[in-house]
């Protein structure tokens, strides 16, 4: 089993006070079921339901496919996905539900609804949906360790969302020393047979090809010139 340390040499610089000092920080209101959070000025705050239920059934979520008793996480990667769909308005109400609806291969392993803790607008606006370190349900076997942005759409990705997402992860390696990864949806598998890939399911699985390579690439890209080091996934 390969050992994936986000404290290698390929875990980022951090500047987390020159970024505090860039960005300008406002507080945030407080959303249901959530805590008030500090928050530079460029990200707006629109928090889904993340309430009692929700909590309990993630709670029974992250127990049976984890083994963890609780939904607070370590952020140690980012995971960056699309929407599919092209209406904000629509992404961030079908994250609000609390229960999941319809994708009848997620209800078999689950009753909590799908969710990330940021959505970017195709004009690039970034909204936090939820605290970085609640568990989400956004990706098999990395919840546990992994803070979900979703973008609005689907292969057709805008340059401000590329933006917007450069800039998040920006942000976020430099908030969390523990984060030293970042992959495209479509390339959570890879990290199968390492210490990060816990599910206890072996037949949860599904093909994922967001928020494709080609924009990836270009993300990966935008990061090395802000002087931002995150590793991928293990190679194939």
């Amino acid at each position: 089993m390969d050992t994936m340390n986000p404290m290698s040499t390929h875990a980022p610089r951090r500047r987390l006070a020159v970024l505090a000092l860039a960005v300008g920080l406002s507080m945030a209101p407080v959303g249901k079921g959530q805590e008030k959070e500090t928050l530079p000025d460029w990200i707006i705050d629109r928090p889904i339901d993340f309430g009692e239920e929700r909590v309990a059934l993630m709670k029974a979520y992250a127990a049976d496919h984890y083994g963890v008793d609780g939904i607070t996480i370590v952020p140690r990667m980012i995971v960056i996905h699309w929407t599919g769909g092209s209406s904000l308005e629509a992404a961030w109400k079908n994250f609000n539900r609390v229960k999941l609806t319809g994708r009848p291969l997620l209800q078999k392993y689950g009753k909590v609804n799908v969710s990330a803790h940021y959505l970017v607008g195709r004009d690039g606006k970034v909204y936090k949906l939820m605290p970085d370190t609640t568990m989400a349900r956004h990706v098999i076997g990395l919840n546990h360790c992994s803070i979900g942005v979703e973008n609005v759409g689907n292969d057709d990705l805008t340059k401000k969302q590329l933006l917007a997402d450069a800039k998040l992860v920006e942000y976020l390696a430099g908030r969390y020393d523990t984060i030293g990864y970042l992959i495209g949806h479509y390339e959570y598998r890879r990290f199968e047979g390492t210490d990060l890939f816990v599910e206890k399911h072996d037949a949860y699985r599904n093909k994922k090809k967001d928020p494709g390579k080609a924009f990836m690439g270009k993300l990966r890209k935008r990061l090395e010139t802000l002087g931002v080091s995150l590793a991928g996934p293990p190679a194939p």
